[in-house]
C-alpha cells in the first residue's frame, strides 16, 4: 500500500515501501514521534518503523488530547487500519505499552488483523493495579518535579516556563488517560509478548513485568536494562539491539 507521509497519525522517518514488517511505536505520556526518530538506523531494513502521533503533540498540537483510553484506542484503530495490509508488530513504552495492548484487544474484538508480536516496555501488566494516587491533577510545581524525577524530559525544557505551559496540558491528559484506565478481563492475546524493563525503575517492579505473561497464550520473554523508567532512552542502542534480534526472528516467520 502507498502511504501518505502527511498522515497526521503517523510519522515514518525512513519510508520503506518494500518492507516486509511494520513496527508501530507508541510513545510514553507526553511523548511524540520524535522519541523513535533514530530507530530505523538500529533495526532491520525490512522493518518499517511507524511512529504513532496522538492528538495534542507535534503537528497535532492544536487538537484536543484524549483523557480516556477507550476513545483513544478506538480512534487509533480506525486511523491505522489502512496500514495493517502487511504483517505488523506493536512497541509501546509506559502509557504506549498500555495503548498497544488495548489496541491489540480492540482489533481482535473487531475481527480484523492482529499484531504478530507485542513489545511492552516500562509498564506493569495491565491487570496489576497501580500503587499511586492519581497525579494528573497535581499542582504545577509538583507535576514538574515528578517529571524531573522520571528523567524523561530534558532539564533545560523543564526550566523554561513558557515551554512547560504548552506541554503540561498534554502530560496531564495522558496521565489522566493512564490513571483512569480500568482493566477488563479477556482471554490472553494469541501473539507473543516481550516485556522490557529498567533495573532501577521505581514505577515498575520485576514481578509486575513478569505478570505480562498472563496476557499471552503464546511465547513470553522478559529483558531488563540498566536504568530507571526511561531506560529506553538512556540505553537506546541496547534496547534496539534486543529489539533487532527479536524482529529478525519475526521476519523469518513472515517469509
Amino acid at each position: 500500500m502507498s502511504k501518505n507521509r502527511r498522515d497526521p497519525w503517523l510519522t515514518i522517518f525512513e519510508p520503506s515501501p518494500q518492507a516486509r514488517l511494520r513496527l508501530f511505536c507508541f510513545p510514553f505520556a507526553g511523548g511524540g514521534t520524535v522519541a523513535f526518530r533514530d530507530w530505523s538506523k538500529g533495526l532491520p531494513k525490512e522493518v518499517e518503523v511507524c511512529s504513532v502521533q496522538l492528538p495534542g503533540r507535534g503537528i497535532r498540537h492544536r487538537e484536543p488530547c484524549f483523557t480516556r483510553l477507550p476513545p483513544m484506542v478506538e480512534a487509533t484503530a480506525q486511523a491505522l487500519l489502512p496500514y495493517f495490509d502487511r504483517p505488523f508488530a506493536f512497541f509501546g513504552h509506559s502509557l504506549g505499552a498500555l495503548v498497544a495492548f488495548e489496541l491489540a484487544r480492540h482489533l481482535r474484538r473487531q475481527g480484523v488483523h492482529q499484531p504478530i508480536h507485542l513489545f511492552a516496555s516500562g509498564r506493569r501488566a495491565p491487570q496489576v493495579p497501580g500503587r499511586h494516587i492519581p497525579r494528573y491533577n497535581l499542582p504545577e510545581p509538583e507535576l514538574i518535579e515528578m517529571l524531573r524525577n522520571f528523567e524523561g524530559t530534558p532539564p533545560e525544557i523543564l526550566a523554561q516556563p513558557e515551554i512547560m505551559a504548552l506541554l503540561l496540558p498534554t502530560f496531564r491528559a495522558d496521565f489522566e488517560a493512564h490513571e483512569t484506565y480500568s482493566y477488563t478481563d479477556e482471554p490472553p492475546l494469541g501473539c507473543p509478548i516481550s516485556a522490557y524493563g529498567g533495573t532501577d525503575d521505581s514505577e515498575v517492579s520485576l514481578e509486575q513485568l513478569q505478570a505480562w505473561q498472563e496476557q499471552t497464550s503464546a511465547a513470553f520473554s522478559l529483558q531488563l536494562f540498566h536504568g530507571g523508567h526511561f531506560f529506553v532512552n538512556s540505553q537506546q542502542w541496547l534496547v534496539l539491539r534486543s529489539l533487532r534480534n527479536e524482529l529478525q526472528q519475526l521476519l523469518g516467520r513472515v517469509g
